[in-house]
């Protein structure tokens, strides 16, 4: 995948432009940024529409695993450890589709000899309370100490199908080519998490979370148990989907009518903030510094993400 492939900046999408429809006429001289902006104002409705009515998370597969290395044998190649991303289908912070159509694997001793020792240290924990769902904490053991670290899905433009075409810039080539088809195309990224702690878990909140300015912390956590239980009294539950709703909308923050995305509590500095938290890697490590991988099993923590079940699904699941 190219570097331009990697970068935000590839797909005009990233920046929320404004909602232009391009307007023709008969006799109008068109250009390639004529039709460019003409798929950017139809993808983006249809981005903004995903992004407010799903939000961003799973809609379907995408499960996270560990493969332990395998030698070879007569029958089979020599397997290295990988983290293995099961094929599946999310929709980013930007509303984007993002599919991963075969499984793909992150191998687990390349990443961690590309990653620097101190910030392995850091993100080595020996208590694992609030850290993982709570699926997790009750079925599995976690381990001694354990390297905290979060898989993540973004969205990536991959340029393809070079075809010729008339030469750009002060240079006259006669062998000039263009991109003529760009991918939906995806990255899997994996990064430490240092900083964790009690009070603040780096996992995702929940759908529906919103800042309402002013409001008092006891009020806001309050709000929020009220919007997951199902126990809880109606009216309250019902007050907290209007307040969720009524806040929920993403303010622009730019000059130019388009927008930014702030990062949210699952993101680590620096990465891109469109992309989706998958699940949570617990690598087992000895009791070293810098850490030094211990031979238990990777656990795998897939529960913490957002879903985002079809309604047939939910339909079921409500007795219907």
């Amino acid at each position: 995948m190219t570097t331009l492939a990697l970068s935000p900046n590839a797909d005009p999408l990233y920046g929320q432009p404004p909602a232009d429809r391009p307007a023709f006429a008969t006799g109008m001289l068109l250009d390639a940024q004529d039709f460019t902006d003409e798929q950017t104002y139809h993808r983006g409705r249809l981005a903004r529409a995903l992004m407010l009515v799903a939000g961003g998370g799973t809609l379907a597969g995408l499960r996270v695993t560990h493969q332990t290395a395998q030698a070879a044998t007569t029958t089979t190649p020599e397997r290295p450890e990988e983290i293995r991303v099961e094929p599946g289908l999310a929709v980013d912070r930007l509303g984007r589709l993002v599919e991963v159509a075969r499984p793909c694997c992150l191998r687990v001793v390349r990443w961690w000899e590309a990653t620097e020792a101190d910030s392995l240290q850091q993100a080595a924990y020996v208590n694992f309370t609030n850290l993982l769902s709570a699926r997790v904490q009750n079925g599995a053991t976690p381990p001694a100490r354990g390297v905290v670290a979060d898989i993540y899905l973004r969205f990536a433009a991959c340029p393809r199908g070079l075809t010729p075409a008339f030469a750009g810039g002060p240079f006259d080539a006669l062998n000039s080519v263009a991109t003529s088809r760009v991918r939906d195309a995806y990255e899997l990224l994996l990064f430490p998490r240092p900083g964790l702690n009690l009070s603040f878990s780096g996992l995702p909140l929940g759908a529906g979370s919103v800042h309402i300015p002013g409001e008092a912390p006891l009020a806001a956590a309050a709000r929020e148990a009220a919007l997951g239980d199902v126990t809880a009294d109606p009216a309250a539950r019902r007050a907290a989907l209007q307040d969720s709703t009524l806040y929920g909308y993403p303010a622009t923050g730019n000059s130019d009518g388009s927008a930014t995305l702030a990062p949210l509590a699952e993101h680590v500095v620096g990465m891109d903030t469109s992309a989706i938290f998958l699940a949570r890697v617990l690598i087992p490590v000895a009791a070293d510094n810098p850490p030094i991988r211990a031979g238990d099993a990777v656990l795998i923590d897939n529960y913490s993400r957002r879903f985002l079940p079809g309604v047939a699904l939910l339909a079921r699941w409500a007795g219907y």
